[in-house]
């Protein structure tokens, strides 16, 4: 299976926001049946969860920090995520990375399947 980002990255304005998009695509998998994940890496920082949703009902579960400017969505269609920043900051500049698994829970540690990233620089 692949996870591509396949728009939103780049550079953007702080205060502004922007959607990054994620999507599963392969054969032989069920959507509903994966969670799908945000990560975030700056530069000499670890990585860190962003926030993760769980396909089939849409739950969310972001991690403290992202609870406010930042929200998921999936569309099941498109077997794709969203992840959607609002308020940039100079602080949310890092190499964004999504990720799958096929399970119906949401873990942070646990995820399969990961794209390879997309840099998001926000400026002042």
């Amino acid at each position: 299976l692949r996870c591509s980002c396949r728009s939103g990255g780049g550079l953007v304005q702080a205060g502004g926001s922007l959607t990054l998009s994620c999507e599963v695509s392969g054969s032989g998998f069920t959507f509903n049946d994966f969670a799908v994940a945000w990560h975030r890496q700056a530069p000499g920082k670890e990585r860190e969860g962003v926030t993760c949703i769980t396909v089939d009902d849409g739950n969310t579960y972001p991690a403290e920090f992202a609870r406010t400017r930042f929200s998921m969505s999936r569309d099941k269609a498109k077997n794709t995520a969203y992840l959607h920043i609002e308020n940039l900051k100079p602080e949310d500049s890092a190499v964004y990375f999504c990720s799958a698994r096929s399970y119906r829970y949401c873990h942070f540690t646990g995820m399969d399947h990961w794209g390879k990233g997309t840099l998001v620089t926000v400026s002042s």
